[in-house]
């Protein structure tokens, strides 16, 4: 029986298939919509442009200068780069649809476009076709056979850089330039972890349910994009430990978009000690590449007032113009309940014609999470919300929320109509990292502790992601992402108006 077993482990390499790649973002499998339709909604304090933009994330690539072109074209002219990223960019910018960003989103695109071509070049080995056959991994001489790691022989790709930087954009034009029978996903780490928590609840009680779920995620995804890969919470630091060590021994490969260098991630939480060698996987099973642009795409987006509102007694003023989206006459707002997932709802205070209506402490100052926020969102394509604060100690776990209510918003393309005691800016004026804090001015014979800010909230995930959520903020009330939303708006009725035509 030694024998056999010595002459069937020669044999390893042969049945060594079940190689994967993973990458990190949030969307659906097709590909995002043209839309060229017009939409038109008017009131004195909101209106909707005739000329809905074609695809709004093109505009993360614009800047005023043009002398990247011919750099980037003799890139695409490899002779093994006929499909790609980098071969998409340079297309766009030839037609027209998109000019060139600044030298730092080229490099990156580089960096995606040599992923891409070892991608195409390992496919095979991979088994990114869906209709490959599946390794078989049960059995007690497989799993003898198969014992030890079979590590993808493509290594993944990790980017971060700052806020507005065009990181999901980088990241969806090389998703979609990938082949559509491949074994792929894109989903924002938000999303991921939902999913990944909602199934170790169904496989609760096995020796080693994290190894399970591991392989259904890459039974369905090879390659995984996860798009905003943070961890805040010590839950989630838990099990991305072992749950990475399960996916990338079957051969995950990873690509992932995110705000912290890996040595960055989760710092100063809890427990961290047991975080840490996930960070040095990731490292090891990843190119890790910095976007060092320090320009933010989306401010240099038209902003506009029209559904930021600043001011403390505009709660009457909020409801009309609530009443005026859903539309005067055609519906009236009524509580409802949303389903989230296991089996729980969300409570919405008024809801009518895809319009949620909320008192900002019904949505984040109750024990609610991403689950939650991604529920709303599924159902409603806007969210009127009514009171934001100015963020500080009083207030740390609503801004918490705040920040992901406006991340969940965002993936999901929704639309904000809000009032708030401040500016996007303002609301974090009081939030600092720790670095930040102790550039503060020291205390002096003059300065002394009474002085201090009471409410200045000392929060390093906070810190860090506050310029992300002015950024997105800032962007949602532009003219552009309003045009985008009111063109998804008609093309979802036009679809509607045809079914029941057909009907």
């Amino acid at each position: 029986m030694r024998n056999v077993l010595r002459s069937l482990r020669q044999l390893r390499p042969a049945f060594q298939r079940q190689d994967c790649v993973l990458i990190i973002v949030n969307v659906a499998e097709e590909p995002p919509c043209h839309i060229g339709k017009s939409c038109h909604i008017h009131s004195s304090a909101f209106r909707f442009v005739d000329h809905a933009e074609t695809n709004f994330k093109n505009h993360l690539f614009t800047t005023t200068t043009r002398p990247l072109s011919t750099d980037a074209a003799k890139l695409t002219n490899r002779e093994t780069s006929k499909a790609g990223p980098l071969v998409e960019y340079e297309r766009r910018i030839t037609n027209g649809e998109l000019v060139e960003g600044d030298a730092c989103q080229v490099d990156t695109l580089t960096e995606l476009q040599r992923l891409y071509d070892e991608l195409v070049e390992s496919a095979d080995v991979c088994q990114l076709d869906r209709n490959s056959e599946k390794p078989v991994r049960s059995g007690w001489l497989w799993s003898r056979l198969l014992s030890h790691p079979s590590y993808s022989p493509v290594k993944g790709l990790y980017l971060y850089g700052g806020v507005g930087t065009g990181k999901t954009m980088l990241m969806d034009l090389f998703f979609y330039q990938l082949p559509s029978n491949w074994r792929k996903k894109r989903i924002h780490f938000h999303d991921f972890m939902l999913n990944v928590h909602s199934m170790l609840q169904k496989h609760k009680g096995l020796s080693d349910p994290l190894d399970v779920v591991a392989g259904e995620i890459s039974d369905d995804a090879i390659l995984l994009c996860l798009d905003e890969f943070m961890v805040t919470d010590v839950a989630d630091a838990l099990v991305l430990n072992r749950l990475f060590r399960h996916l990338f021994n079957k051969g995950i490969i990873l690509v992932a978009t995110s705000n912290r260098a890996p040595d960055n991630l989760y710092e100063g939480g809890l427990q961290r000690d047991l975080f840490l060698p996930f960070i040095a996987a990731l490292k090891e099973r990843c190119v890790v590449h910095e976007i060092g642009s320090s320009i933010d795409y989306r401010k240099m987006t038209s902003g506009e007032q029209g559904f930021y509102l600043v001011g403390t007694d505009l709660s009457g003023f909020l409801k009309e113009k609530f009443q005026q989206l859903i539309g005067e006459g055609t519906a009236t707002p009524t509580p409802q309940e949303v389903e989230v997932v296991m089996g729980r709802t969300l409570h919405v205070p008024l809801g009518a014609n895809g319009c949620a209506y909320f008192p900002f402490e019904e949505i984040c100052d109750r024990p609610l999470g991403a689950a939650d926020y991604f529920g709303l969102f599924k159902k409603f394509h806007t969210l009127v919300l009514d009171g934001i604060p100015i963020f500080g100690l009083h207030n740390k776990s609503a801004a918490h929320r705040f920040v992901t209510l406006v991340d969940v918003m965002y993936e999901n393309k929704a639309r904000l109509l809000c009032t708030a005691e401040g500016s996007p800016k303002d609301l974090f004026e009081k939030i600092v990292t720790v670095s930040e804090a102790k550039n503060l001015a020291p205390r002096t014979s003059s300065r002394s502790r009474k002085n201090d800010d009471s409410n200045l909230c000392v929060d390093n995930e906070l810190g860090f992601a506050k310029d992300r959520t002015i950024s997105r903020l800032t962007e949602i009330n532009s003219k552009e992402y309003l045009e985008h939303h009111a063109a998804m708006l008609a093309e979802k009725k036009e679809r509607v108006d045809q079914n029941a035509v057909e009907a």
